[in-house]
């Protein structure tokens, strides 16, 4: 019972909230596939078809790109920032190292994206991608306050994208991509020993003297899975200034499998422990968090957008997005052992679906300089505080964005952006969503200051 015991509630700390991290759009979603729409703050991102990141936007759109091929290559830094300030956090029972404030889990991580078109014939045009729609990496100081909840996570996926477009006349295109999508994550966090030890009454004496005080694992998870999606698009020229973009990504449905590894801590003979008792400890917190393999099940969500383009004279184009994220799909994170089957935890998510709504505007400054503008209001899924973790202390974003747009001698084009994410301070209250994992994890409770930004590079070639 007690080796039990150890492995539902020691070894999920590690995991849960595991595909929960900081990213550019609310929850873990990246829209950073390019530069070029950036600067717009993603508004207009299923009908402007400006280059080849239109695969990844809306397919339907390279169908209006000019005959011949196109190679677009981007990079995007993001820098999320989540600086946790405590009020009121109570640590874990009999774990007397209450750690800091946890320094900024966020710092810059890169984002690359590269796009191919090719015509095929006057109504056909191919494409393939390569970009990362999910995840990014958070991490805090290994000793803070909130280390049995979470200390790193590290999240990334790869998306190989082909894709086919059908222009049906001058007024409509349609668009169908396959999404070829990998998964990785790496997470770590402390577990609590003591606590653990000190359920068992027969050790009652020693815990109540403080001789198994403050001891910890470090527990560290990997898993990692590919899984198919697809995406469907259409564009319809509605007049010489007006455009309409639909676009569809599917949910990709993962069956992650890994193994969790634990650097684990002894307890030592001396003065009431004797020697048999330490071995005997010892080997139940060995057994107790084994290493070994793990599997989880998550469907990450399907996005709907609507998208609109209006040349409004020769010099301003208007753009705007409107974004629908099916992220309540992730209610709760079940994970299993994978050899035996054993249910190790189920801790609840409740995410809500999210709207996300974006206006934009381009400046034609000169022939060769376009300037860019955009705002979006970013819908988080983590409706209620007590649903916040620390490995997602997510919170509504309001993107303010900058870019511009340049064309070189000899066809080359290169889009720079800036988008700054207001984020509102957000209030965390995390117990493990029991008082019996609080006794083990502790109350994390205070506010998060979060704020992203983001940088963005891509040049584009036609040839």
């Amino acid at each position: 019972m007690m080796t039990r015991t150890f492995a539902r509630k020691l070894i999920p700390g590690a995991i849960l909230g595991a595909f929960s991290t900081l990213a550019g759009a609310s929850a873990f979603q990246l829209l950073e596939q390019n530069a070029s729409s950036l600067g717009n703050a993603y508004a207009g991102s299923a009908a402007i078809a400006e280059n080849a990141s239109t695969v990844f936007f809306n397919p339907a759109g390279m169908a209006l790109l000019p005959a011949g091929k196109q190679v677009s290559l981007s990079l995007d830094m993001v820098n999320p920032s989540a600086r946790f300030s405590n009020n009121g956090s109570i640590p874990p029972r009999f774990n007397t190292n209450t750690g800091g404030d946890g320094g900024d889990a966020g710092g810059w991580a890169a984002v690359p994206s590269g796009y191919f078109t090719m015509s095929l014939s006057p109504q056909w045009t191919f494409g393939l991608g390569i970009g990362a729609p999910f995840g990014l990496k958070t991490e805090y100081d290994n000793n803070w306050r909130g280390r049995f909840l979470a200390t790193k996570s590290d999240v990334k996926t790869i998306n190989i994208s082909p894709a086919l477009a059908y222009k049906v006349n001058d007024q409509v295109s349609l668009g169908l991509g396959l999404n070829y999508q990998k998964l990785d994550a790496e997470l770590g966090s402390a577990a609590n020993i003591s606590a653990l030890l000190c359920a068992n009454p027969l050790l009652a004496g020693l815990c109540g003297a403080g001789l198994l005080n403050n001891l910890e694992a470090q527990v560290n998870t990997k898993g990692s899975d590919w899984a198919w999606g697809y995406n469907l698009g259409a564009i319809f020229q509605i007049n010489d200034k007006t455009r309409l973009g639909i676009s569809y990504r599917s949910s990709t449905k993962y069956h992650v499998t890994g193994n969790v590894n634990t650097s684990l801590p002894t307890v030592m003979a001396g003065g009431p422990i004797s020697a048999p008792l330490a071995a005997g400890l010892n080997a139940q917190i060995a057994a107790g968090l084994a290493n070994g393999p793990i599997k989880l099940d998550i469907e990450l969500p399907e996005t709907w957008t609507i998208s609109g383009m209006y040349q409004l004279d020769d010099r301003w184009t208007l753009l705007g997005d409107i974004a629908w994220t099916g992220w309540s799909k992730i209610q709760s994170l079940d994970i299993y052992r994978s050899n035996t089957g054993a249910l190790l935890s189920t801790t609840p998510e409740n995410w809500r679906d999210t709207t996300r709504i974006s206006l934009g505007a381009n400046y034609r400054w000169s022939d060769t300089t376009k300037l860019r503008f955009g705002v979006a209001a970013d819908q988080s899924p983590v409706g209620n505080d007590d649903y916040r973790t620390p490995r997602l202390p997510d919170n509504n974003r309001t993107w303010l964005s900058l870019g511009a747009q340049f064309k070189l001698d000899g066809g080359g084009v290169v889009d720079v952006g800036y988008s700054h994410l207001f984020v509102p301070n957000s209030t965390i209250r995390d117990n493990g969503h029991s008082l019996t994992n609080q006794a083990a994890r502790g109350l994390l409770s205070g506010q998060y200051s979060n704020s992203v930004d983001i940088l963005g590079l891509q040049y584009t070639f036609s040839f």
